[in-house]
């Protein structure tokens, strides 16, 4: 397991303390520079963590603010918000996720029958395309579960514009690797490189750039592309409301369910008798093995707390967390309601749907518990990310671990 990324809370919760002074004009002015794996970090590299919730956004940018102030740590805290931008965009918007989904069966289903594109495609995978930046980046990728953020812009922008491959297909190759991709902030930023996300407006990787961003350790003597061409519009459907917020009936005999998507749920105000603890390591998808590794290390620990707190022994339901294992296990420790952390759209909702009308059957209720940060923040990303910095006072003056 690569040794730069937080897997603990407490480990995460150091970095924060580490990264904590140079979260003001020193990331402003370095934050787009890229040392590589063994160069020094200009980003806090909390990301992983913050996905899968083992330390909060609010933590992170209110550790900033108290050692900055807004005004100079407000670059810091703009990049946090970001993923939670990108997921209430999503969270809206949940047909774009589905159709990427299909789209990536067709497309993957297509490479045979277009013998050039799947070289290509191969090429791409393996980081054997000549171009030297790009299949540094792919190792990188593969090796450490991690690419810095402007990289990926430019990864992104060669693979679509350069190599000239689906960004379905290139989406589908970070989420299956980044340790801290979502369904939200991978996919979303995808579609903003080909123009599908600010209508018309593309990223163009550019060999200059690539070069004087990354120290000079790329020569970038391949020829890139010279034009950006947005993708051909997709249809974006409306926003739909954000569903309301569910509410736990604190008399009710209750379960604790841990997911990959909240690990620190034991920092919550949890309502109810909670009796039973029980956790899943599914994570959705096909994951490589280093970030189910990484996904596997934070689930442990947010179990352990959790236990430590509760008072409970931990129980595991088994990898596909099937509706059988989890309406046996509340049926065991004769539960009325169960309680876990809201999921936002990805495969962990798109199971938590499926066993909520099944545990229901049983007289067993599911309930979600949403952070005040999603509440708040989602109905805010109906639009583009600059009306949406106008909730960012709001989000900051939350309580910490708040509830909806």
């Amino acid at each position: 397991m690569h040794t730069r990324f937080p897997l603990t809370r407490d480990v995460a919760l150091v970095r924060v303390a580490e990264f904590t002074p140079l979260a003001g004009r020193a990331y402003a002015s370095r934050r787009n520079h890229d040392g590589g794996p063994d160069g020094r970090a200009t980003t806090s590299l909390l990301s992983p963590a913050i996905r899968r919730r083992l330390i909060s956004e609010q933590e992170v940018a209110a550790a900033a603010i108290a050692a900055h102030g807004f005004v100079v740590a407000e670059k810091f805290v703009q990049e946090i918000c970001w993923r939670t931008y990108w997921v209430g965009w999503l969270q809206q918007r949940p047909d774009i996720w589905t159709r990427w989904q299909a789209d990536v069966v067709r497309m993957e289903a297509l490479l045979a029958e277009d013998g050039k594109w799947q070289r290509r495609y191969e090429q791409a995978l393996a980081g054997t395309t000549g171009i030297d930046c790009f299949d540094a980046w792919v190792h990188e990728l593969i090796e450490t579960g991690w690419l810095h953020n402007h990289v990926r812009m430019s990864f992104a922008s060669i693979w679509c514009f350069t190599l000239r491959l689906p960004w379905q297909l290139g989406a589908a190759f970070f989420y299956r690797h980044l340790l801290d991709a979502c369904p939200a902030s991978n996919t979303l930023g995808w579609r903003w490189v080909v123009g599908l996300q600010t209508a018309g407006k593309t990223y163009l990787a550019r060999a200059d750039l690539i070069r004087d961003l990354s120290g000079g350790r790329f020569a970038v003597n391949f020829k890139l592309a010279s034009e950006a061409p947005p993708w051909p519009a997709d249809d974006v459907p409306p926003a739909t409301p954000v569903a309301r917020v569910q509410r736990a009936d604190p008399a009710a005999r209750t379960g604790l369910f841990v997911t990959t998507e909240d690990t620190s749920l034991e920092q919550l105000a949890l309502p109810g008798k909670i009796v039973a603890l029980a956790a899943t390591p599914d994570i959705g998808g096909t994951p490589a093995p280093l970030k189910h590794q990484a996904a596997m290390a934070m689930l442990a620990d947010g179990l352990g707390r959790a236990a430590h707190r509760l008072g409970l022994e931990p129980e595991r339901i088994d990898a596909t967390f099937g509706t059988d294992a989890m309406r046996d296990w509340a049926a065991r420790h004769r539960l009325t309601q169960i309680i876990t952390g809201d999921a936002p759209v990805g495969p962990v909702k798109d199971r938590l749907d499926v066993l909520a009308p099944a545990l229901a059957a049983d007289g067993v209720t599911l309930v979600r518990l949403r952070r005040a940060w999603d509440d708040v923040a989602w109905p805010h990303a109906r639009k583009g990310f600059f009306p949406f910095k106008a909730a960012i006072p709001k989000l900051l003056a939350l309580p910490p671990g708040a509830l909806a």
